[in-house]
């Protein structure tokens, strides 16, 4: 057998799993800058240093590609509130720490705000045609559910709470928020982005809804 030459060069196998998350980082980004319509595939590619070839490869096509970018934004806010371990907090304690941990989240991720924007204004087309998205939602309402469960029985809260409409109200306190910090703080001559005007909502939201949950 000849001896290999210094100047051969041996090919690199594909990371697939690296080059999928190379992919949707970019995606993400082209997305939340252009939204649906106005994002390019190459655009895409070319910001992942990939063929344009490997998203229609690993993804199909564009439409599956940005279902898969808000799979990820969902899967990473239902992550970090697993880590949270509610179920093992006195009740109270267990929906300030959730109620802080989502308005955290979306002071860290202004881009999760920008997609879901975008995917309302479709009419949710795309999050309807999930098969992940349910089932990711199901263990924080049962969570949620728990938590309301015990706060009853320990006579925090007040019965017939429903832990959906709570949960919508706990995101939405926060999301309008930072969803509209531009036209609020113009509204209201404050810079509502600064760290001491997130500082008050953050503990106003809490506060709120705390209160709303009293017997």
């Amino acid at each position: 057998m000849p001896a290999k030459r210094s100047g051969d060069t041996v090919p690199q196998r594909r990371d697939p799993v690296a080059t999928r998350k190379k992919l949707l980082t970019a995606a993400r980004q082209e997305f939340a800058r252009h939204g649906f319509a106005g994002a390019r595939v190459d655009e895409i590619a070319e910001r992942a240093g990939v063929n344009k070839q490997l998203v229609y490869h690993y993804f199909g096509d564009k439409d599956a590609l940005y279902l898969a970018v808000l799979e990820w934004v969902y899967e990473d806010i239902r992550e970090q509130e697993r880590r949270l371990n509610l179920e093992g907090l006195p009740p109270d304690k267990a929906i300030r720490r959730l109620i802080e941990a989502s308005f955290d989240h979306l002071a860290e991720n202004p881009d999760f705000i920008v997609l879901l924007n975008d995917e309302n204004r479709g009419g949710a087309r795309h999050v309807r045609g999930s098969t992940r998205l349910e089932a990711m939602h199901s263990p924080l309402v049962k969570s949620v559910s728990h938590i309301l469960h015990e706060g009853v029985r320990s006579g925090m809260f007040r019965k017939g709470i429903d832990p959906i409409q709570l949960y919508i109200s706990i995101a939405g306190l926060s999301y309008f928020f930072f969803s509209n910090t531009p036209t609020l703080s113009a509204i209201f001559g404050k810079d509502l982005s600064s760290r001491t005007a997130r500082r008050a909502r953050r503990r106003h939201v809490a506060d709120l809804v705390l209160q709303s949950l009293r017997p």
